[in-house]
């Protein structure tokens, strides 16, 4: 008796418990009476139930919780014509929530992944549209919010198609395909290095002519330097010449005497100097004398 209490109490807790579902804040819930949408017996309307505690039939319903915040959809870069029929590749991101729950049940079967493909597909329809409206200079120029806004505009209609609301469109980044970036680079790299070329050229140029006059102004400044060296060797010969003729005139036998010995003191300065005179050559004139003298 007393098991079959237990059993009891046991039982009557698990149906209580099966038939308790709580809705968390930012979550709507759907019921299903085998594998059918409960609705509204009143108006016929499926039934979505607000964050708070509800109760279902156990084993018999069931309930599917949906995300009621907003959601973000960042999906990979799309390629977009524009008016020129000029490719670009653009970064976009939408904002959305769910606030139709029933429509959105039906269009997606409360799938997440088939919304966010059929709202990429008529978000990327209104972008395309507003792009191929504009020239790329018109979207880098300043014209981007307005496109965003014309594209925010619409997929209004998606909220009685998908029961979904975009809250918000933003382009975060426009760029060239990478095989037109290749091809515009590699057109920048070769005008660049043509560039530098000229400019290397033109610099190797004055490089030449500056060379040169400097060479021009360093030969003439020697040539100069010399004239000028010989000028003053020159002078400085005739006066010691016309010092030594001086001399001469004042005493020319002191003055013999003393230039041979000048010559004497430079022909014998080393042991090795060997030279071979004429004993009775003028060289030893003096020499001679002073043997005699002696």
């Amino acid at each position: 008796m007393k098991n079959f209490s237990i059993a009891i109490v046991s039982l009557l807790f698990i149906l209580v418990v099966s038939s308790v579902f709580i809705v968390y804040e930012g979550q709507r819930g759907i019921v299903f009476q085998f594998s059918k949408i409960k609705r509204d017996s009143a108006t016929d309307e499926m039934m979505v139930f607000e964050p708070g505690l509800h109760f279902k039939i156990p084993f018999i319903e069931s309930v599917k919780k949906l995300d009621a915040r907003i959601q973000t959809l960042d999906e990979a870069p799309d390629r977009f014509v524009t008016a020129e029929k000029k490719d670009l590749m653009v970064d976009s991101f939408v904002k959305w929530r769910i606030v139709d729950f029933s429509t959105y049940y039906l269009r997606t079967s409360g799938d997440v992944d088939t919304a966010r493909s059929l709202l990429k597909q008529k978000v990327n329809n209104g972008l395309r549209t507003e792009f191929g409206n504009r020239t790329i200079k018109e979207i880098v120029s300043g014209d981007r919010s307005n496109l965003m806004t014309q594209a925010l505009e619409s997929t209004s209609s998606s909220r009685e198609e998908l029961g979904i609301e975009v809250v918000d469109v933003r382009v975060k980044a426009i760029n060239l395909p990478t095989e037109v970036s290749n091809s515009i680079y590699d057109r920048m790299r070769a005008e660049r290095t043509a560039v530098a070329k000229e400019h290397r050229s033109q610099g190797q140029e004055q490089a030449e002519i500056i060379r040169a006059t400097i060479d021009a102004k360093v030969t003439v400044m020697l040539a100069e330097a010399q004239k000028n060296a010989f000028t003053i060797r020159g002078e400085g010969d005739a006066l010691a010449a016309k010092v030594y003729a001086d001399a001469y005139k004042k005493d020319a036998e002191f003055y013999s005497f003393y230039r041979s010995l000048e010559a004497y003191e430079k022909s014998f300065n080393s042991k090795n100097d060997v030279m071979v005179v004429k004993p009775d050559s003028d060289f030893f004139h003096y020499l001679k004398d002073g043997a005699k003298a002696k």
